[in-house]
């Protein structure tokens, strides 16, 4: 007989491959979870797990018991949601990019987690190009992504980009060799933006890449560069650049799953998200210069 709380508790470690984190998760120690994959290993008969040094990774009587361990679950979950009636449970993780975050995870979570309070719900911020692997490998559930496309027809709200500074007649505008704060240079701000400046022959140079929003906001904010942001991020105290720059494009919002059969908490959270998404309004208290 398998444990279902042991098998629960493995696909968190090959979720996040790593021990450490997956007791911190779960709320066990180290030791205690090692002890549990260990007798999960002896229930098998095989190794599930090899450590590297990287962490931990499955071998491949691991991945297919993380299979038949992810759709147990499921149908576990499914079962419980039939028989408590109405309430949904279960677990989701949902990657999303961090101005998502920001801008829409507020609106898009407080309705669905009031109605469906027995849900446990983990969040994982990461840039577009960071979530695709974890998609593929199965370590998150679901995730907000952007796309180049906004046609795409798997768009499901569309994204302006756009110039921000730190305040109207920002002294950085005048600067003859434009300093710029970008994400990373494999996102999609960083292409857009060299690309528009390179079509109009305006001189730049990227004073600052990084993938936090945060220090992309503190470093305008400061004055020192023009960033590059999604218009419902940009801060009310930031103000949006619309003459004297190249024109940016826009981008689509898609929401991608792991698997082609989600969970039942999955598959509601993601109907909830594609119904919500459109409808969240744009803040527009940022300043237009």
């Amino acid at each position: 007989m398998l444990d279902l709380s042991l098998l629960k508790n493995f696909i968190t470690v090959a979720r996040t491959g790593s021990i450490s984190l997956a007791a911190a998760q779960v709320g066990r120690t180290q030791s205690a979870l090692s002890m549990q994959m260990q007798r999960l290993e002896d229930e098998v008969g095989q190794p599930l797990l090899q450590r590297t040094g990287a962490g931990m990774r499955l071998t491949s009587a691991g991945e297919r018991l993380l299979a038949h361990a992810e759709q147990l679950i499921a149908r576990h979950d499914e079962i419980l949601a039939d028989l408590g009636g109405d309430m949904l449970k279960g677990s989701i993780s949902l990657g999303c990019p961090e101005d998502y975050s920001i801008a829409f995870l507020p609106e898009l979570l407080k309705g669905f987690c009031a109605a469906n309070p027995q849900v446990e719900l983990r969040l994982v911020c990461a840039p577009t190009i960071g979530l695709k692997p974890l998609l593929h490998r199965r370590q998150i559930d679901m995730a907000l992504v952007s796309l180049p496309d906004a046609d795409d027809p798997a768009v499901i709200r569309r994204e302006r980009f756009v110039w921000v500074a730190d305040r109207p007649q920002s002294d950085v505008l005048a600067n003859p060799v434009l300093p710029l704060a970008l994400s990373a240079p494999t996102t999609l701000d960083y292409r857009a933006a060299c690309d528009a400046m390179e079509a109009v022959n305006r001189r730049y140079r990227v004073a600052f890449a990084s993938d936090s929003l945060a220090g992309l906001i503190a470093i305008t904010r400061a004055g020192h560069a023009v960033s590059v942001l999604t218009e419902t991020a940009v801060p009310p105290d930031l103000h949006i650049v619309e003459t004297g720059l190249p024109p940016l494009p826009t981008i689509g919002i898609a929401l991608e799953f792991a698997e082609s059969r989600p969970s039942s908490a999955a598959a509601m959270l993601g109907e909830h998200i594609t119904r919500t998404l459109p409808l969240i309004a744009e803040p527009g208290a940022a300043g237009r210069l």
